[in-house]
């Protein structure tokens, strides 16, 4: 069987897709406040149970939450993890993760305004097929400010001294001392 039918097959028994509304629910985003009346709390612990027991049974739970912790800044519930929880693991692996600009991936710029050269350069990483007429129109500058900002990379590359990422048994190690879940265990990264 060729390894990508084994990974479409892995997202298909991925529960989260299905129940969309249960992981993305407000109720998973924050913990309640002291005053939050016990229909709530019991509304909280219901969507809770249902969301663990959906990645307890996922084939896809570790690479989620590797990708989840490391890579990604996502909202939601994901890989029997809060927000705030992986903002924890997070500062215990002393990692950060960029939000995504998400205005700038779909090319929404505003009139009068600097075009920065990472920007420039991650755009055209990110588009590569891309004419550098169509990156100018969403950068929304002319064509030779493009060229110019890529000539300059070409020259002198910006300097990437990202950290070092931790390993999936680290991540995996400090999610399951931050949550205290038995959810949170070794098993096999899927492919």
């Amino acid at each position: 069987m060729p390894a990508w039918s084994t990974k479409i097959d892995n997202y298909a028994a991925a529960r989260c897709i299905e129940l969309a509304a249960v992981f993305q629910d407000q109720l998973l985003e924050e913990p309640l406040p002291a005053s939050a009346p016990g229909v709530v709390r019991r509304r909280q612990l219901a969507l809770i149970t249902t969301a663990q027991a959906a990645c307890r049974e996922c084939p896809l739970f570790i690479d989620c939450l590797y990708r989840a912790v490391v890579e990604y800044d996502v909202a939601g519930y994901v890989a029997g993890t809060t927000p705030a929880q992986r903002a924890q693991i997070r500062r215990r692996l002393d990692i950060t993760v960029e939000p995504e600009d998400f205005d700038s991936l779909a090319g929404v710029t505003r009139r009068d305004r600097q075009v920065n050269h990472s920007e420039v350069v991650r755009l055209r990483n990110a588009n590569p097929h891309e004419s550098l007429e169509t990156l100018a129109q969403r950068l929304g500058c002319s064509l030779s400010t493009v060229k110019r900002h890529l000539r300059r990379e070409r020259r002198q590359p910006s300097a990437r001294t990202a950290a070092p990422k931790p390993t999936v048994a680290e991540v995996v190690a400090v999610a399951a001392i931050v949550t205290d879940s038995p959810l949170v265990r070794r098993r096999p990264r899927a492919a």
